[in-house]
Order: structure tokens, then sequence, then C-alpha cells
């Protein structure tokens, strides 16, 4: 059977071996010069490429659609994907989060795996080609339009990913061919991006990174993002692994347009989450004895970064040349809040070229979540971030990737 697979991308190429190890013929059409592209610069040039834990891991880190997910992440684990790239000579190690990277601390070595096993199987590589059209008969594909020639096979697998880094060759055409055959396009936003803001503290600690806190994004005062670990202030607003996970959660919020527009959504950043209110008062209580006759700006440094200090004295509006025994209880309650409770209005989102995925894509009612395959038109499936399906941080969208990818290879 003669199968093309489009995009060579994580899903693309993983794709393409497996319907190759079928037995398939098959073509694997890319729009640069090079496979892999995004690959290399997920995880900071490091590949996070899976996570270390279960299939409830996986559920509670899914964003949407995580019921779709099911069958093909059962038949293609994590496990999996670490056990294939072991056995490519990849050696991989778990950090914080469950966060699985090369031992080599190299995303290159990833894509140089895929790489070596495409030409293992002999499958066909066509750089700098990009779809242009499908060739439909009879609600069936038989062929594809590019821009260099028409090809037709017996199936085709689609894996072009989404709208963000367009440098890498993404760049969202196929939606408008898949809807002008009958699919359905869920709206296209971006997913796991930094957050702008209009506060001025951004810009003052702008490369202040903060690990071990807690952050929550509150729509008025209803809590709908809730994490931990670590975030950066920047000149725009806020990035960092809690801060992008939280933007997949808010860009799904009803008119979050506007409510961010009106200011009815705030970030909350816990300073010191391993405390307690109680805790934190008496922890400042001692500090304050160590410094009895120092001016409160000075009192500080043993429990907040340089750089936060200035920020923390304004928010708890205690006169920062008072001396410490001076300050009264009340004026400590503040300044226990202004540490556990620090607000930064959040403005809106950077633009989708820098998201790092897109949220949204091919309807998955559309799709045989068993086999990959469109409901709208036979012998196409689908695999990768091309698909309404996205998670958080953590190796959850390269995990998509591979297994939507094996469910559409074997099929």
């Amino acid at each position: 059977m003669n199968v093309v697979v489009i995009g060579g991308g994580a899903a693309g190429m993983m794709a393409a071996i497996t319907s190759a190890k079928e037995g398939n013929k098959v073509t694997l059409i890319e729009k640069t010069s090079s496979l892999g592209n995004k690959i290399k610069i997920t995880g900071k040039g490091r590949c996070n490429v899976t996570f270390d834990g279960d299939i409830d891991d996986f559920k509670r880190n899914i964003v949407k659609n995580e019921k779709f997910m099911y069958s093909s992440f059962m038949n293609f684990t994590n496990k999996d994907t670490v056990d294939y790239f072991e056995n490519l000579g990849v050696l991989t190690k778990v950090e914080r989060g469950g966060r699985v990277f090369p031992i080599s601390d190299k995303a290159e070595d990833i894509v140089n795996a895929l790489i070596s096993n495409l030409n293992k199987y002999n499958v066909e590589i066509k750089y700098n080609t990009y779809l242009k059209d499908f060739i439909i008969k009879d609600e069936h594909i038989i062929g594809i339009k590019t821009n260099n020639l028409d090809i037709y096979a017996d199936k085709f697998i689609l894996c072009t990913g989404g709208m963000s880094y367009k440098t890498t060759g993404s760049t969202g055409e196929c939606y408008d061919i898949l809807r002008k055959y009958g699919h359905n396009i869920i709206d296209l936003k971006p997913g796991l991006i930094p957050l702008k803001s209009s506060d001025d503290i951004c810009k003052r600690l702008q490369g202040l990174t903060l690990r071990n806190v807690a952050f929550k994004i509150k729509d008025s005062d209803k809590v709908i993002y809730d994490s931990f670990g670590e975030m950066l202030f920047a000149h725009f607003g806020l990035t960092g692994p809690i801060i992008l996970s939280g933007s997949s959660i808010l860009n799904r919020i009803d008119n979050v347009d506007s409510k961010l527009k009106d200011k009815k959504i705030n970030g909350v950043v816990d300073l010191k989450p391993a405390l307690t209110i109680e805790v934190l008062d008496k922890r400042i209580q001692r500090d304050f004895e160590k410094f009895t006759n120092k001016e409160f700006k000075n009192s500080l440094d043993e429990l907040l970064p340089q750089k936060l200090i200035p920020v923390i004295i304004e928010k708890s509006g205690i006169d920062s040349n008072k001396k410490v025994h001076q300050i009264t209880k009340e004026e400590r309650a503040n300044l226990v809040k202004s540490i556990k409770e620090l607000k930064i209005n959040l403005s809106g989102f950077m633009p989708i070229d820098i998201a790092i995925i897109t949220c949204g894509g091919v309807d998955v009612k559309q799709v045989n979540p068993k086999t990959m395959e469109s409901k709208v038109i036979q012998n196409l499936f689908f695999a990768g971030e091309v698909l309404d399906v996205d998670a958080l941080t953590g190796g959850f969208n390269l995990q998509i990737a591979f297994s939507t990818a094996v469910a559409a290879g074997r099929n």
C-alpha cells in the first residue's frame, strides 16, 4: 500500500516510521528543507520528550478532549515513548515535575533518532514540498496537489501542526483546505504562551525568576487556574512554565478578551506557598527581632529576592524608612498579605506565532479515536497538533503527537 504523510514534525516522522514498519511504501513531504524543526526548539533546545507518570496524570494535564486520547494513548503510552527512543540509543532522564529529557539535553538527538529510523525503513522524503489541495473522488482522498507535483496514494496522514512558530513550517493553510471538504475547525487560539500585563511591576521586575511559587488566575473572584512551580517576569508581563500552562486554561474562558480588557482577570502569586499566614507572620517577627533597630527597607533581605523588596514594601503600604520595632501588628498583616497575594493584572496573550502550541483545530467528533481516520473524507488520517487536543507543559503535547501518530500509522 502507498501512504503519504504530510508534515515532517514529531507526529509526521513517527507516523511515517510506523506506517513503513507495517510494510507500506511511505512518502513523507515536508514544507521546509529539514525535519523536526519544532522538536529542535522545544524545552529550550533540550526536548521534554514525554512525562513520567500514568494515564491519570496524562488525563489531568490534557486541557481539552482527553477522552478522545484514551485509545491511542493506551496503545502507545509514555513508557512506550521512552522505550522507543532508548532502543534507538537515546537514553532519557526524569527531572522535576516528571519531565522526561534526553540525558544529553540535546533535542537534536531525538530528531536524529527519528531520521535514522525513517532511513532504516526506506521512507522517501520530499523536502520543500507543501500541500495546496486534496484530490477527492467519491468522498475518498486519492491524491494531493503540492507546489511541486500531484501525488497519488492509497492513504494519507495529515500532520501539518498548528499555527505557532511559523518559521518551523506550521502556517495553518491546511485548515482552509479541510473546511472546503466538510471538516469543522475549532477556533484556533494560542496555547502555552506568555501573558501580557499592563502592571508597572512587571517592567520593574523583568528578568527575575521565581521558583517554587504558587500562581492562580482569577476571573473576578473565581479561581480558574492554580499551580505551583517556576515563573519569570518580563517587560511585557509574565512567562515561565506555570504561566504558560495557565494561558491554555485562560484562553478557553468565555468572553476572555472583553474580560481582559475590563481588567476583570488577575494573576495572584503566593511567594511563600510552603508557609501558612500564621507561620509566615512568625517568621517575619523573628526577622524583625533580628533587625530591630534597622529601617523596614533593610529588614527583608533574608526573606525575599533583592529586586522584589521595593515592590513588596509598596504593596504593604508601610513606610520604607520606618524602624522595624515601630511596625504595628496591622501593618505586619498587610506585609504578609502582600507576600501571599501579590496581585498582577493580566491584559492579554502574546501573539500566536510565539505560542508553543495551537489550541483548537480539527474537530475530534469527525475523527475515529482508535484509527485517527476522518469520518468526513475516507482514507485521510490525522496526527498531532492539527487536532483539537492540547495539554499543559511537561511533555504531554509531544506524547499526544506520538500516540496519535502511531495510531494513524498502524491503521
